[in-house]
Parts: structure tokens; sequence; C-alpha cells
């Protein structure tokens, strides 16, 4: 991720969250604010409520390598916010990315380009 920083303070997750706009997946909700810079800040969020820690970092983990894929074709200057949601098993990694690319592009932060 080398145009992308990483959301870590929880009064930054609270602004993405409240100002924010956002759309709802099948197993993420992804949340968007603008920002000012010329970057983008992506935050995880993956809760108890999604099962024990190896579950929730498997979670992490995939989230964040979808994001790194689609990463090239997204537009700049945005905060950001994947929420994973309670699910039984994990999702596999085509499962998504495929949603990912969805909800990126319904929010409008997809530039063009072919990706996965």
């Amino acid at each position: 991720m080398e145009k992308t920083i990483a959301l870590k303070k929880n009064y930054e997750f609270k602004r993405v969250f409240k100002r924010g706009r956002f759309f709802v997946g099948k197993h993420i909700t992804i949340y968007v604010l603008e920002n000012k810079s010329g970057f983008n800040k992506l935050g995880v969020a993956v809760g108890k409520v999604v099962g024990k820690s190896v579950k929730r970092n498997r979670f992490k983990r995939l989230i964040r390598e979808s994001y790194r894929l689609h990463e090239p074709f997204l537009k700049t200057g945005f905060d950001i916010v994947c929420v994973a949601k309670k699910c039984e098993t994990i999702p596999s990694f085509s499962e998504i990315s495929a949603e990912m690319k969805h909800l990126l592009n319904r929010l409008g932060l997809l530039e063009g380009g072919n990706t996965n």
C-alpha cells in the first residue's frame, strides 16, 4: 500500500462513521469520507462479534490484501473504513475482493481500469 496511510486513532474512525457515506455488502461495509490530502487513509474494523482472534485477523488480512490490489485504480484523497460483518465462516478472498470492488464502484472511488 504505497499511496495509503493507516487510520489508527479512535477519533479518526468516529469522524468517518459520523460524517461519511457508506454502502453495505454481504460481508463488509465500507465508509468513505473525503479528506483534504493527496493520499488515502485506510482503516479496518473487525469486532469481537466476528469471532476469536484468529478469525478476526484472517478477515483483516483478506480486506487489506483486497484493498492493496484495488489501490492503483482508486481516486485519492479519501478516508476509507472497512467494517467486517458477522458471518458463519470466513469468506474466500475472491468473495471479499469482488464485494470490495462492487462497493468501491458504487461509492464512486474507482477511476476505471479492469481489476480482477
